[in-house]
């Protein structure tokens, strides 16, 4: 028996029936993903009982200096893998990415212009709730009324009227590219910097499957758990000429001691996306979306924008009379985790939302391709067409194990 479960055996049983859901049912949010073994492995490690504040090489405690080379490789890794002058690793997530380099080049009070959060954008880019829109002076851009898709003529004409400091691209619920060489521009145009948040799509951007904005905006950040499939944290990515100011914002500016464990843990990730076998999985994901989003089409639900080039599609219920709560709820009893989301136009609350996200990342990574994408579009509709039919949602989640023990998560690992 494991000493955890010796000392903390509710901790351990908790643990243990996480671990049964998700190796039973199927992960479908966006923005998850399921991390190599390696990956875990570098995250529980002895490096976790170190501080190491400041950067390799300026550190403010003694006994670093393996965890300079650590972090180093992280720095180099990363670099190689966007092609970035400048990389800083420390960041503890994405939006402590976000807010780092609102501390580089803004000060309270500034404009920034950002995607909202009803058309797909974040709660870190100047949502009213979030830090980022009680200290600065936020204007939105959104998408086309009829198409669903980002108006880029719109957004120029917003960033010359608003006149912005910081124009912010990126979203979390976008389901087609974006230009980010057209946000580059429009920023130049009106004498802004510009920021890409591409922690959904950065798998996609470092393998071509998505054009990239590291070195074409000023500055890219990014998580590092979803596409590209390594520990939950952020990294931020831009020329050498910002570096130190971005380095600066990060520590002391933003956090103290970095997290040891997980940036070992990010290098392992950023080993892994360099491979060959890492580029054919981030295919994989793009394939398996479009087949996922056109069965549901083919089974009358509407998709926002049409369909997807990413590894997400969003889902809108209105015709269905189901609210995304609904839907969540009902896809979760047969084994089928979604998160309900905000679709343009919607006409419920955020608590309610009007449609449901739906990603391929984890799926993916368990070696399900479009044979299976096909199934799991036809068990979704078959759940939202019967919501209120426990027998029928039962019967799809005995279907739903059965998938997923074909495809083992980690199956060295047992419960207890």
């Amino acid at each position: 028996m494991s000493s955890l479960a010796l000392f903390d055996p509710e901790i351990f049983q908790l643990i243990n029936k996480e671990h049964k859901r998700q190796v039973e049912g199927l992960e479908l949010i966006a923005s998850e993903n399921v991390v190599a073994r390696e990956v875990m492995e570098a995250m529980g490690t002895i490096l976790t009982n170190k501080y190491a504040e400041g950067y390799p090489g300026k550190r403010y405690y003694g006994g670093c200096e393996f965890h300079d080379q650590i972090e180093n490789l992280a720095r180099d890794r990363l670099c190689e893998l966007f092609g970035a002058e400048h990389a800083n690793v420390q960041p503890h997530s994405g939006s402590q990415a976000n807010e780092a380099v609102y501390l580089s080049c803004l000060k309270p009070g500034d404009k920034i212009l950002s995607q909202s959060l009803n058309n797909g954008g974040h709660l870190s880019h100047g949502d009213p709730a979030n830090m980022s829109g009680k200290f600065f002076d936020i204007s939105f851009y959104g998408v086309d009324f009829d198409t669903e898709l980002l108006d880029y003529g719109v957004i120029e004409e917003l960033a010359r009227k608003n006149r912005p400091d910081l124009i912010v691209c990126g979203a979390s619920a976008y389901p087609r590219e974006i230009d980010f060489k057209a946000f580059a521009e429009i920023a130049e145009d009106v004498g802004a910097r510009s920021m890409a948040d591409i922690a959904h799509i950065s798998g996609l951007c470092c393998t071509g499957l998505h054009n990239s904005p590291v070195g074409v905006t000023t500055y890219t950040t990014s998580t590092t758990h979803k596409t590209l499939r390594g520990p939950r944290g952020g990294v931020i990515m831009c020329n050498k000429e910002y570096a130190n100011s971005i380095d600066k914002a990060v520590f002391p500016g933003m956090q103290g001691g970095p997290l040891m464990h997980v940036i070992a843990a990010k290098a392992v990730c950023f080993r892994e996306a360099l491979t060959d076998d890492y580029k054919e999985y981030a295919k994989q994901v793009v394939k398996n979306c479009k087949v996922l989003a056109s069965t549901l089409e083919d089974n009358n639900f509407r998709l926002v924008s049409g369909g997807t080039d990413n590894h997400l599609c969003l889902l809108d219920l209105s015709d269905h009379n189901i609210s995304g709560q609904q839907a969540e709820v009902a896809l979760g009893k047969a084994g089928i985790t979604v998160n309900k989301n905000t679709i343009p136009r919607q006409a419920l609350s955020p608590f309610e939302t009007s449609g449901i996200r739906i990603g391929t990342p984890t799926i993916t990574t368990r070696g399900m391709k479009e044979e299976q994408c096909k199934q799991i579009g036809d068990w979704i509709a078959k759940v939202l067409n019967h919501i209120d039919d426990e027998k029928t949602i039962a019967g799809v989640k005995d279907e739903v194990t059965s998938l997923c023990l074909k495809y083992p998560l980690y199956p060295e690992i047992r419960t207890l």
